[in-house]
């Protein structure tokens, strides 16, 4: 779960420099997911020899986590699924390698949209919304509105238990995709959910992941 909010709140150095489990046999879980966050964490902020070392240390964690291993009904195996796409993602992306990136965090929200539903959620921050954010720096507009109206569940494309309505962070993303478009009517329909949930917000918020380059900047 520390890792989940570090990489929510874009706390990359707290994720690069945090402990590994003494026991790492015991705590193969929060061994793989460690370097998944320092993985994320190295792709954002450019290092990417850093990073491709952090996903083959998360490979080689995530082998060693029993298949029967689960966190409330969610199996860890299904979990790590989304981490491995995410990681694959971010680090694609920062290489410059657009195509396969957005292949990659595509298939995060399809391993994501497949766990079971649980309290707290298997997967904490929604990879909808690091999809969007990137797809928005990189001008594809109309699909990260996509990804945002289903994450906030503004259509039926997405079960009700995955959907986040009224989230700040996917609103952020609609509103700005809305006022890109040049969709005006619907961006100020939207703005007064947007400013309540800012309202309630203990942060400034730039975008709808902290893994896009202006939010890390």
């Amino acid at each position: 779960m520390k890792t989940h909010a570090y990489v929510r709140f874009g706390r990359w150095k707290e994720l690069i420099n945090q402990a590994l489990p003494d026991d790492q046999a015991l705590y193969c879980m929060s061994t793989a997911m460690n370097y998944y966050g320092k993985g994320v964490a190295h792709s954002v902020l450019g290092n990417v020899d850093a990073a491709l070392a952090a996903q083959e240390q998360f490979e080689g964690a995530a082998k060693r986590v029993p298949r029967e291993r689960h966190i409330h009904v969610v199996s860890c195996e299904a979990i790590l699924g989304v981490a491995r796409e995410m990681l694959a993602g971010e680090l694609e992306y920062r290489r410059k390698n657009y195509s396969t990136a957005f292949a990659h965090l595509r298939q995060a929200v399809i391993n994501e949209d497949t766990l079971p539903y649980d309290e707290p959620w298997g997967w904490m921050q929604p990879s909808r919304h690091a999809l969007g954010a990137l797809l928005l720096e990189q001008n594809h507009v109309e699909e990260a509105a996509a990804a945002y109206r289903a994450d906030l569940g503004l259509d039926d494309t997405v079960l009700r238990s995955n959907q986040h309505p009224d989230n700040v962070w996917a609103l952020m993303g609609l509103h700005e995709c809305y006022t890109r478009l040049g969709k005006a009517a619907e961006a100020q329909m939207l703005k007064s959910r947007l400013n309540f949930a800012l309202a309630r917000a203990d942060l400034p918020i730039k975008a709808s992941c902290f893994c896009s380059l202006n939010a890390a900047a």
